[in-house]
């Protein structure tokens, strides 16, 4: 695309997309008087949400009420906030509802732009993106702005379409109408099994005559998985008419082809159960609801971001930058490539916590800033009172878990105490001594297998520090590294409240690991079995 630029902005951090992360970005870096610009394609804040969910209600928890007063915990029950240090800015003020409407947050969104006075240009949509040294992106009117780095905050934002011949001819989640009266005496078929789906089928209910909702895997169940991104119980009111015969079906197996026809479809469907074969179907409608993608299309050949997991995902380091494009950086909901269907990227109460650490990792990489951290004398007791009461308040390792952790690094003059990194930075980029301690919150091994609603199937008691690693709630863990390899680990036993408070299964048996390693600092040479 050769496009006559009309004008130049030159600035050293362009952000695109002003969505939840792109204004969080914003945030931190009006916070340091960075030289940056946000531009937005939209008239205001939070377009995305301005049409989606297609049915106007979040599946992003909002709990004001926790019976607790500390800003830091309640952080764990809100899911939409955005990081910042004022204390009226929590989107908790702004809906009572436990799954809010889409609405509310478009306006928390445009308030907290606001009150930051966050440098964004609206209407601006990218139509180009190239490289000359510097990015050039090129809005719809052929003003250009240049920077140094360029972070992509669009998040995923061109539908998923799967290849399956005559699918054009079908609906698509973010067009179909979602009036149910349009749909009445219908029958439906609804082309996959996440939340969008699911979300569309029970808007149907009432007034089609059958829905089906069809695709080739089993359904992932978020409360068992713990990835929040799977099927929710909010959504999932299809699966009890299923169960109780009430006309509608899920039916597993691939879609192989859609014929359109005198007013109807001619679906195709070959089934996944070994008994079953191919069978055609007929349906009054057929609408497409199988998820988004990253859409590269605006990037020139010079600098496109090549992509992964089935091209849905621009490839990051563990920086969340380019694996090609050196300087190119993105945010939100793209982070989720590093932890895909592991932790919470992919959502606001998770990225809230990339982005912030993207940010300390663009200070410490381009102006030599260091993470923040404190200093903790070099005592095995002083250090295991940190860990424990930063694992009973923070949020960042509890929305993030697993993929995020606090950093010790333990010399004889003391103990550097450095919060909120990413487990793969720290391995692969810190640089930290030959020995440090890192400490997450997880889940249990094969914690997705087991039902936790069957009481029949055995889990270790709360107070039993001795099988604590058997643990399948999630719990602390603190690991002992040298020069990136595992040496030892130590689980905190789970607790039902979350509050690994007591001295003798939580506090007395950390501080007996920890004085071991420290003694040991130095002197061993190879990883021990836990």
């Amino acid at each position: 695309m050769n496009v006559q630029h009309k004008k130049r902005t030159h600035v050293e951090y362009l952000i695109i997309g002003a969505g939840p992360a792109g204004l969080q970005l914003g945030y931190f870096l009006e916070q340091v008087g960075a030289d940056y610009l946000i531009l937005e394609a939209g008239s205001g804040p939070g377009t995305f949400f301005r049409s989606f969910p297609r049915h106007r209600r979040l599946i992003s928890i909002n709990k004001p009420h926790t019976g607790w007063t500390d800003s830091e915990l309640n952080l764990r029950m809100d899911w939409n906030s955005l990081l910042s240090d004022d204390p009226t800015l929590l989107f908790t003020k702004y809906s009572e509802r436990y799954f809010p409407d889409a609405e509310d947050l478009v306006r928390y969104l445009s308030d907290f732009a606001g009150a930051h006075h966050l440098r964004i240009k609206y209407d601006t949509r990218v139509v180009e993106i190239t490289r000359n040294g510097s990015f050039c992106a090129t809005d719809q009117n052929g003003s250009a702005y240049e920077a140094h780095r360029l972070i992509v905050a669009t998040g995923v934002s061109h539908p998923f379409i799967p290849v399956i011949p005559g699918i054009e001819t079908a609906e698509i989640y973010d067009t179909v109408s979602v009036d149910p009266a349009d749909f009445v005496d219908r029958k439906v078929l609804i082309i996959g099994k996440g939340n969008s789906a699911f979300e569309t089928a029970d808007n149907l209910i009432e007034k089609a005559a059958v829905v089906h909702v069809a695709g080739p895997n089993s359904i992932k169940f978020a409360w068992k998985s713990h990835f929040v991104g799977h099927l929710r119980a909010v959504n999932n009111n299809l699966l009890d008419t299923y169960q109780l015969k009430s006309q509608n079906a899920l039916l597993d197996g691939n879609i192989e082809k859609i014929e359109r026809s005198n007013g109807s479809y001619l679906v195709t469907l070959s089934f996944a159960r070994a008994n079953e074969v191919k069978k055609d179907i007929r349906y009054d409608r057929v609408i497409v609801c199988t998820g988004f993608r990253f859409d590269a299309s605006i990037f020139h050949s010079d600098c496109r971001p090549e992509l992964t997991i089935r091209g849905r995902f621009p490839a990051q380091t563990s920086e969340w930058e380019s694996t090609n494009i050196p300087d190119l950086y993105f945010a939100g909901t793209l982070m989720q490539m590093r932890d895909y269907k592991k932790s919470t990227c992919g959502f606001i109460h998770g990225f809230r916590y990339g982005v912030r650490a993207l940010h300390y990792i663009l200070q410490r990489k381009y102006h030599g800033r260091p993470w923040p951290n404190r200093c903790l004398p070099a005592d095995s007791e002083k250090v295991m009172d940190a860990v424990i009461a930063r694992v009973n308040r923070t949020s960042a390792l509890w929305q993030l878990f697993g993929f995020l952790c606090d950093l010790i690094v333990v010399s004889p003059q003391g103990a550097d105490y450095y919060e909120e990194l990413p487990v793969a930075y720290v391995h692969e980029v810190f640089n930290a001594p030959a020995s440090y301690f890192t400490i997450t919150l997880e889940y249990g091994p094969d914690h997705d297998q087991f039902d936790p609603f069957d009481v029949s199937v055995g889990r270790i008691a709360q107070d039993d520090a001795t099988r604590s690693n058997l643990g399948r709630y999630l719990h602390p863990v603190v690991r002992h590294y040298r020069g990136g390899v595992l040496l030892s680990e130590h689980h905190v036993t789970e607790n039902l409240e979350n509050e690994w408070t007591d001295p003798d299964t939580h506090r007395n048996p950390l501080r007996a690991f920890l004085a071991q390693e420290m003694t040991l600092l130095g002197e061993r040479a190879e990883p021990v079995t836990t």
